[in-house]
């Protein structure tokens, strides 16, 4: 059985990069599964000489895709487990009900893992792409107009919102593109593409630090493979070039 363990929010690997695997699952570990049906374990954990912690983030470099995914939803798994340990309703301890869930003994009330939608948004104008660079970023590079999904709006009512908060500008043709799991935590990116119709750029000073128009041939530091950013980035570049030949 393969381990997912976490120290710290560090997912915990072995000298060779590789998760762990165990005959048994390890005390208070969770038991869980993708669609492929492999039983998996998450856990957290105090260490060992034996393995070395790595960001979650960085994990995708080193870690084949089907265990990046797992690793995310073990994340999950123990950041929820560790947030919801009580009932919302009457306060009375949780328990287990299924791999995913817990109920409330006292009043009956059954809890699942609730995910924090966001979009995730490539404006396009020709040859060019609107890159931003968020307050948030740790580092010097820039990614794409991005929110949450509010209360009361869909997906693209929530695409023009954020937009026009974050630039002024106006769109039209917006487009789904794909979503991804997000797990930073609790989070499902659902990417789109809009096109440029009107307005003048004028940038959400207290979230954006920095942003403009950015030819596909001459781009600054963009956002790595994992995300749904680059994603639609290198999607669009490669339509673009393509219909240029």
């Amino acid at each position: 059985m393969q381990h997912y363990l976490f120290i710290d929010r560090q997912l915990l690997l072995t000298a060779d990069n590789k998760v762990p695997e165990m005959a048994q699952p390890c005390d208070g570990a969770v038991i869980f599964s993708l669609d492929d049906g492999i039983r998996c374990a998450a856990a957290n954990s105090q260490g060992s000489k034996e393995l070395h912690p790595v960001e979650l983030r960085a994990s995708y470099d080193l870690l084949p895709l089907t265990d990046y995914l797992r690793a995310g939803k073990a994340a999950e798994l123990l950041y929820w487990n560790a947030h919801h340990r009580y009932c919302g309703r009457c306060g009375a301890e949780l328990e287990p009900r299924t791999e995913i869930s817990k109920w409330c003994p006292q009043c009956e009330t059954e809890l699942w893992p609730q995910l924090s939608p966001a979009i995730i948004v490539l404006i396009h104008r020709d040859d060019k792409i609107l890159l931003v660079r968020s307050r948030t970023f740790r580092g010097n590079y820039y990614g794409l107009v991005a929110g949450f999904v509010e209360f009361g709006e869909s997906l693209e009512e929530c695409v023009r919102r954020e937009i026009k908060e974050e630039t002024q500008l106006e769109v039209d043709n917006i487009r789904y593109f794909g979503s991804q799991p997000w797990p930073y935590p609790q989070g499902l990116m659902i990417g789109f593409t809009a096109r440029y119709k009107s307005g003048q750029l004028r940038l959400q000073d207290d979230e954006l630090a920095a942003g403009g128009w950015f030819n596909i041939h001459n781009m600054p530091l963009i956002p790595k493979p994992l995300s749904m950013a680059r994603k639609l980035i290198d999607n669009y570049i490669k339509e673009m070039t393509s219909d240029n030949q």
